[in-house]
């Protein structure tokens, strides 16, 4: 189990403020008398001390309350552009910004969970002792704001209201950072006191770049100490770096959900976004893919969008699990982002009216922002990621240096997207009747299977396996990604598969009300299924009929073929979505080629995955239950069938 509140909270013992006297000195010393009128209007005194002793660690020279205002707002953004941490664009509200050319995706070498003694941390996560990490934080965070000012913002991660939001305090000195926050999050000043009255807790997030240097990233480091959740970030630029609100909290209220409300809650790196089906009808997906794997282009496939990355869920006490998403914009990468695939993301990103952060992109000398895949013409030359940019170019390795960083990203508000659904506020959130998992999978998977019960959904969940992306620095090669969460889970797995096993299967949600749980695969290619090709078997657009057939299952509208991994579509189905949808002719050499299972394929999957959950603590035995079935159902249909099973052929099987 973990504990909260377990060894020394670490920038309490650095600032050395331990009374509110003591914080309002400081306070009088470090802000003028705007910003130190709205510091007394915070009254909570846990999130004072931790704000005064942030001040005391950091030593910055001076500190500016956010209210969240458009003068607060005009300012922050101005101060970007001041300090060149952003630079306008071409079109009004448009900047970009360019992280240390080293530090274009998370630094996972150098994240560590805070860890007490005889405290299980993930097995697939880093872990610092709390001595070490005090010694750390001491040697690089100590005065580390010299000669800058301390921007200090409210946020609720989450609707106002919601029984699931979280609300967080942001304290950096990078103007860039809290553009972002601006963004992506809810600004709760005036209300922070009551909300964190509410929910009985509060976040912690304090960062500073330093000198942003690249010689500095040898001191780049990002903790977060799980016991009094707050994290620490220093010499780093990336916004999944610093911006702690994201990623850092979502790692708490992982915490929060799998140690103090299992069963019962879950944080969770999904989209939400709402399907239309018949008789007018909206059915609402939440779905999980690691980072770089389409789960933006998955949510903007929705009618009805709310988010494209994380999600908060309950069991609500009409019996349906319903979600909230904890932000409010979308942080997206945009490599392959076009006319084609994302007309509503293109919309924003190409026409004017809508504020957007570009980051790690080309820009023209008309100062254009222009990225790998976006199915425009490219410019001769430019400045990008890596400095001054032209055709050909190639780095020291003599490599060719695309247009953009594979994970080059925007940043806009949700509001702007046509397709932004009015309950993204609604505290109560929204009836989750599908949950889909998938990864960057090229040769194994379907494009869509449903799980049979709850248990086979949490599996396919356990079992996401995916290549590497550009969102994780020095990351290669294929792995595991459970949940596509893993990165974010800190403690032990079999604790945070036990959570989902208990969720799933809880009594509270009733039984026609139990979401289907079901495994997508967009990246299957023509060379897996015996063509010469490496290209993708489809299109990207494809998405929006695999969700479409999962919708009308839910409604028991659509046939399936049952299978060893789960039930399958039917040609017919497919081929009249395919062209109600999307006007497109769905050929049956194609649905043979996506939906033949290739026996050995799936089976050294399933090795792959009892092998490595047997090196794991604690995992719950229904997980080797699903998978050693799926085994001995998959060999039988070898026996009857060969290596490579139809469609068909699992209809006469079945029959």
């Amino acid at each position: 189990m973990f504990e909260k509140k377990i060894g020394v909270d670490i920038v309490a013992e650095l600032g050395g403020i331990k009374d509110f006297e003591s914080a309002g000195n400081l306070f009088k010393n470090k802000m003028d008398s705007v910003h130190f009128q709205r510091i007394n209007q915070i009254r909570n005194q846990e999130a004072i001390l931790k704000i005064a002793n942030a001040i005391a660690m950091c030593d910055p020279d001076s500190v500016f309350i956010n209210t969240g205002s458009e003068a607060d707002r005009h300012f922050i953004r101005e101060l970007s552009l001041k300090k060149s941490e952003e630079a306008k664009l071409a079109m009004e509200n448009h900047t970009v910004h360019y992280d240390l050319k080293e530090e274009q995706g998370r630094i996972i070498d150098r994240t560590f969970y805070i860890a007490n003694e005889n405290e299980m941390i993930s097995s697939l996560a880093n872990q610092m002792n709390r001595k070490k990490a005090l010694d750390e934080i001491r040697q690089i965070m100590t005065s580390i704001m010299n000669g800058k000012i301390m921007i200090v913002g409210f946020y609720l991660r989450g609707p106002v209201g919601s029984p699931v939001s979280n609300p967080a305090l942001e304290i950096t000195s990078s103007a860039y950072v809290t553009h972002s926050a601006e963004i992506l999050y809810r600004n709760i000043f005036d209300v922070f006191d009551r909300e964190v009255d509410r929910l009985g807790h509060f976040y912690t997030n304090i960062h500073s770049q330093g000198l942003n240097r690249s010689q500095d990233l040898i001191h780049a480091r990002v903790f977060m100490d799980r016991s009094h959740w707050t994290t620490y970030s220093m010499n780093c630029t990336y916004a999944g770096n610093t911006l702690l609100l994201k990623k850092g909290n979502h790692r708490f209220s992982v915490d929060k959900a799998v140690y103090g409300k299992r069963g019962s809650e879950l944080s969770e790196h999904m989209f939400i976004s709402g399907i239309k089906g018949s008789a007018g009808r909206v059915t609402w997906f939440a779905g999980a893919a690691p980072s770089g794997c389409g789960k933006t282009t998955t949510a903007m496939a929705g009618d009805h969008f709310i988010g494209d990355d994380l999600a908060q869920m309950w069991i609500a006490d009409d019996g349906f699990v319903r979600s909230v998403n904890p932000e409010i914009g979308i942080f997206g990468i945009v490599e392959d982002v076009n006319w084609d695939g994302d007309p509503e993301l293109m919309k924003v990103l190409r026409n004017p009216g809508t504020e957007v952060i570009w980051s790690n992109v080309l820009v023209d000398k008309d100062g254009v922002p222009h990225w790998t895949g976006n199915g425009e013409k490219q410019p001769e030359k430019g400045i990008n990621f890596q400095g001054e940019w032209w055709e050909g170019k190639t780095d020291e390795k003599g490599k060719p240096i695309p247009v953009s960083h594979p994970n080059a990203r925007c940043t806009i508000s949700s509001k702007a997207l046509s397709n932004y659904s009015e309950y993204s506020e609604d505290s109560q959130g929204v009836q989750v009747r599908v949950i889909t998992y998938s990864g960057r999978d090229s040769d194994t998977m379907p494009p869509v299977w449903v799980a049979e019960t709850a248990d086979q959904g949490v599996v396919i969940g356990a079992c996401i396996v995916s290549a590497a992306t550009a969102t994780e620095v020095g990351a290669t090669g294929i792995k595991r990604s459970p949940w596509a969460n893993a990165p974010f889970i800190p403690g032990a797995l079999g604790d945070y598969m036990d959570a989902q096993f208990k969720f799933f299967n809880s009594p509270k949600i009733h039984t026609d009300k139990r979401p289907v749980m079901a495994g997508l695969n967009y990246f299957l290619t023509d060379q897996a299924r015996g063509g010469a090709s490496s290209n993708l078997l489809g299109e990207k657009k494809d998405v929006k009929v695999w969700l479409s057939w999962i919708e009308g299952l839910v409604y028991e509208e659509m046939n399936f073929i049952w299978s060893p991994i789960g039930l399958l579509p039917e040609y017919e189905d497919l081929k009249t979505l395919f062209e109600e949808i999307i006007q497109k002719n769905y050929a049956n050499s194609l649905y043979q080629k996506q939906f033949s299972l290739y026996i050995d394929k799936i089976i050294t999957r399933v090795h792959l995955q009892l092998e490595s959950y047997r090196k794991e603590p604690n995992i719950p035995e229904k997980l080797f239950e699903v998978l050693n079935k799926q085994k001995k159902d998959l060999l039988r249909l070898q026996e009857s069938f060969g290596p490579i099973v139809t469609p068909d052929q699992l209809k006469q099987y079945k029959a």
